[in-house]
């Protein structure tokens, strides 16, 4: 399962409504852009050293997977279909998509406009918080 930004922030909350949905899958695989903008949030975080430290554990567990070319085309797909239904999401979250389709991977996230994307596959979870 692809983690998206605010899955990985879930995460490092210790949302349990995450983990109920991660329980059966032990590989988590991290999108180099979800964790960039998550460590943009640590970067402006009174939690900065705590939540850097959580990173450097956390990292090696996981898979972190980056763009190449043939995301390249899954994100100019995913681009030009959103866009000739008028339906636009975040720029990085197309990124997201692209290698969530190239790897054929859910992606694990709370925002519904994944939902959007033709043949890709979300799973979202009810924070913790709301339970």
């Amino acid at each position: 399962m692809l983690l998206d930004t605010n899955a990985i922030s879930a995460w490092a909350k210790g949302d349990m409504g995450l983990f109920r949905v991660l329980q059966g899958d032990r590989l988590w695989y991290l999108p180099s852009i979800g964790l960039g903008e998550f460590r943009f949030g640590v970067v402006k975080s009174h939690r900065r050293g705590e939540l850097e430290h959580w990173l450097e554990e956390i990292e090696p567990i996981c898979v972190v997977l980056s763009p190449d070319a043939t995301t390249a085309r899954h994100c100019a797909i995913v681009r030009a279909a959103l866009e000739a239904a008028r339906t636009p999401i975040p720029y990085h979250d197309i990124w997201i998509a692209a290698l969530a389709l190239q790897h054929a991977m859910p992606v694990v996230t709370r925002d519904a406009h994944f939902g959007r994307i033709s043949g890709l596959r979300r799973i979202g979870w009810v924070p913790e918080a709301a339970l």
